[in-house]
């Protein structure tokens, strides 16, 4: 199925626009361990698209995109947000710089994909940028549970 050029760009930025309410939402309300475990626990379900093989890239593709997103791409998100404690609530306290992250860091994917994208299949390009957003999700997510558990200690 072929689509309009420019469809990608558009439900790229529909996603983004999702993804900035999300956080914009999620800053509003009280942090709990499941809220910060259960992203990465959902988002784990994606890796059935490895069941179908035209999604399959090597082992050693899926560990460098994994790798990219855990140390690369999860770095400025941990050091953008932080959690405190107000009275006995967690809350997101997120830095000014924040949502500037989050849209370069879209931008990097966006265009990285557009070049990876010339040399493996549409579905291989989404397998790998899966791996590496799960990465970056997992490490932030547990980089913000421990500091969650350190609140409390």
């Amino acid at each position: 199925m072929l689509f309009a050029p420019g469809t990608s760009a558009v439900g790229a930025l529909v996603g983004l626009c999702g993804v900035l309410m999300w956080r914009l939402r999620e800053g509003r309300r009280p942090v709990t361990q499941k809220a910060i475990l259960i992203p990465p626990a959902g988002m784990s379900t994606g890796f059935c698209m490895f069941i179908v093989p035209a999604f399959r890239v090597p082992l050693l593709w899926g560990l460098a995109a994994f790798l990219v997103g855990a140390v690369v791409l999860a770095y400025p998100l941990i050091r953008t947000s932080r959690l405190v404690l107000e009275g006995n609530t967690v809350m997101v306290r997120r830095s000014k710089i924040f949502f500037g992250v989050v849209l370069v860091l879209a931008a990097v994917r966006y265009f990285a994909r557009g070049y990876i994208g010339r040399y493996i299949t549409v579905e291989q390009t989404a397998g790998l940028f899966f791996i590496l957003a799960f990465g970056m999700i997992v490490v932030w997510r547990v980089s913000m549970w421990f500091e969650y558990k350190r609140l409390f200690r």
